[in-house]
């Protein structure tokens, strides 16, 4: 299992993000570019003394993540995707896929990649936070896969 965000924007988002794949021992990549600089004290701050303990690589781009992980599944996260994560069956070497905060992913890798998940919302917020929905997506794929450890 592994985290991937697609040209991540705020800081602290993915500095609690960063925390989560810590608590996890779930890799997390960052595809550029970022939105912010990786020494951003909000990055660190969200991430507390915990960025020793995440397993993280920066990637230029996605091809470079596809060329150097070979994910053998991409689960890419959207608000516009059919399927709702808990009726979705994840797979232990999945990458889930987060896109950038104010856009999501881009239409062209939706089109690409065939497996489409989504949180449900039914209130007035088109989205969750980043690092909310990838602190359920991630638990719910754990949860899925017996990777969760007691």
């Amino acid at each position: 299992m592994r985290i991937v965000l697609f040209e991540p924007e705020i800081p602290p988002n993915t500095g609690n993000i960063a925390r989560l794949c810590a608590a996890t021992e779930t890799p997390l990549h960052l595809i550029e570019p970022l939105g912010f600089k990786v020494d951003d004290k909000h990055l660190k701050r969200a991430g507390l003394d915990y960025w020793p303990h995440v397993n993280v690589t920066i990637h230029p781009d996605f091809e470079d993540f596809i060329t150097q992980i070979n994910p053998p599944r991409l689960v890419l996260a959207s608000t516009k995707a059919s399927t709702s994560h808990h009726r979705f069956e994840f797979q232990a070497d999945d990458a889930i896929v987060l896109g950038p905060e104010t856009r999501g992913l881009p239409v062209d890798l939706m089109d690409k990649y065939s497996d489409h998940v989504r949180i449900p919302i039914w209130g007035k917020v088109r989205s969750l936070n980043l690092s909310t929905a990838a602190g359920i997506l991630l638990y719910e794929a754990l949860r899925q896969t017996d990777l969760i450890i007691d």
